[in-house]
């Protein structure tokens, strides 16, 4: 069939294989082209179909060599509808692993669920009894079933304490708009916080040590966000920011709990780039495009690969890491957040409107790059073709 982009709100409801397959390679181009690095071998991506766990999962197979399982939840292609993006970045990923003779395997189902978890573990003790040396932690999703209790909870992005009231922009129309947002309730953070924090990456740890398929020396990384004083209220300040903060507290409690295997917890705060999670709050993606502008009018911009390569290279595997924040957080965003960076978007931020958003702003770039997460925009794909929707991925098909 012929696949063409289909917006609706802040997502694509299709997404093209070959589209896919490209910027899974432009990925792994990066990747081969930089130095490479040691020190994991048996690496578990957990949300490892799109953004930063799919780079994560990339980096670690093709910049260390490293074995890998991923674990994601995503959508085959049925009827006339495409397969998801995630499942053909996972396909092609596979295909690539494969074809360079490196081990990929990938589960796919809900990961907050005790029958993933068990799979994953079964999985693990077949193939690696040496057992996993670095574990990511990076899902997404706007909703959590507690396998404990049952209950559904339901993330939301929202202020706290009062109403907040700023700009934003409409991706696609260009337009900008004030926005205000009502505040949170005393449900809506308890309930972001079950979805957002950390007590799944702890279910996860607490699983797999208790199976004893942790390796001596395991180091595990969640990823987080901080951002600037300007997003605050929305973010940092907001439910989202109360779910981050569960999170530092979960790793400073599962470094406590793998002792014993000399291991270590991680949060790393990286860098805002265009996801399908960053896409859906307010405010956020007008930030984005005039952080992109400056970024790469001074030569420091960065994606979710170049991201990923920092991480590996200057924190995860090397015997020199680079020094933690005064937090015990790894700091990615370190470019994002430099003085001259911050001091311009403000100003930009004060001046921004509808007339002069597409000469200040980099809001192309910013599409481009939501394009490219559902495999579109890439200019030497072409779109008017036929292809085959029906993709497998070998490991699933199994």
């Amino acid at each position: 069939m012929i696949v063409q982009p289909k917006i609706r709100g802040f997502i694509c409801t299709t997404a093209h294989p070959v589209g896919c397959a490209a910027h899974v390679q432009q990925q792994i181009d990066f990747i081969k082209k930089h130095p490479h690095f040691t020190g994991c071998k048996n690496v578990l991506v957990i949300g490892a179909s799109t953004g930063y766990g799919l780079a994560s999962r990339i980096a670690a197979a093709f910049g260390a060599g490293a074995k890998t399982i991923g674990v994601s939840f995503e959508k085959p292609a049925a009827d006339k509808r495409t397969a998801s993006a995630g499942w053909y970045n996972t396909a092609a990923f596979e295909k690539a692993a494969h074809a360079a003779k490196l081990y990929a395997k990938s589960i796919n189902g809900d990961a907050f669920s005790d029958e993933i978890k068990k799979q994953t573990i079964k999985l693990i003790k077949k193939d690696w009894p040496e057992g996993v040396d670095l574990i990511i932690y990076s899902l997404a999703s706007p909703r959590r079933q507690d396998p404990r209790n049952g209950v559904v909870y339901n993330s939301s992005l929202k202020p706290i304490g009062k109403p907040y009231t700023n700009k934003t922009v409409d991706v696609m129309n260009g337009a900008v708009t004030n926005i205000t947002i009502e505040p949170a309730n005393d449900e809506d953070i308890a309930n972001t916080v079950k979805v957002m924090g950390g007590d799944d990456w702890a279910m996860w740890i607490d699983a797999l040590a208790d199976a004893g398929v942790l390796a001596p020396n395991i180091k595990t990384v969640s990823y987080s966000y901080i951002g600037p004083e300007l997003t605050y209220p929305v973010y940092t300040n907001g439910t989202i920011g109360k779910a981050k903060e569960h999170l530092e507290v979960t790793a400073k409690g599962l470094t406590v709990k793998l002792k014993p295997l000399n291991g270590k917890a991680f949060v790393s705060v990286n860098k805002g780039v265009v996801t399908q999670a960053s896409a859906a709050i307010p405010v956020v993606p007008l930030y984005m495009s005039l952080l992109f502008k400056v970024m790469k009018e001074k030569k420091l911009h960065e994606g979710c690969i170049e991201q990923a390569w920092r991480l590996f290279h200057d924190y995860l595997c090397t015997t020199n890491p680079k020094e933690l924040d005064n937090a015990g957080r790894i700091r990615l965003d370190d470019l994002e957040m430099r003085d001259d960076v911050q001091t311009e978007i403000s100003q930009r931020w004060n001046d921004v409107d509808s007339a002069n958003l597409m000469d200040i702003s980099d809001l192309q770039g910013y599409r481009d790059e939501f394009y490219h997460l559902f495999g579109f925009g890439f200019p030497h794909v072409d779109y008017d073709a036929d292809v085959n929707v029906d993709v497998k991925i070998p490991s699933i098909e199994e």
